[in-house]
């Protein structure tokens, strides 16, 4: 697999059914269980993430740690290298892709978005993606004579 999911995409997908960020995780972690990977670092802003919306009544504190310990059953933790701090998005998800081998990060943060590229590693928002897997792949190159 070539992509990484950012925590907020795993959080918007837990809080909104049926939104694009549903629809890549269903895709991505549905189909492929196991296949997509993840870091710590991702997982620990998940979960925070989602408490900080149990203030709000959005998501439920009694499920922050069922949520998390969902998304560890479908996706496979790797050790990034280095410890980037918690707020440090882009050092985090480099990293996470890194770990991966992925390529790409499949995010709605507009500050990343707007980046589109950091070490290597390209940035894509949600609904990018699901438009991108709607496409039918290119046709073969003509065979020579």
């Amino acid at each position: 697999m070539d992509i990484v999911l950012g925590p907020d995409v795993y959080v918007n997908a837990s809080v909104a059914i049926g939104s694009p960020p549903d629809k890549v995780v269903q895709r991505v972690l549905g189909q492929k269980k196991g296949q997509s990977k993840t870091t710590p670092w991702v997982l620990d802003r998940v979960a925070a993430m989602l408490n900080a919306l149990t203030a709000s009544g959005v998501f439920k504190k009694e499920a922050v740690d069922q949520q998390v310990a969902l998304i560890k059953q479908l996706v496979t933790v790797v050790e990034a290298s280095g410890k980037p701090l918690a707020d440090d998005w882009a050092a985090g998800l480099v990293a996470t892709a890194k770990a991966a081998s992925a390529k790409r990060v499949v995010t709605d943060h507009p500050d990343l978005l707007a980046k589109e590229k950091i070490d290597g590693i390209e940035f894509i928002s949600s609904e990018a993606w699901l438009l991108e897997q709607a496409m039918p792949p290119p046709p073969p190159p003509p065979k020579k004579k």
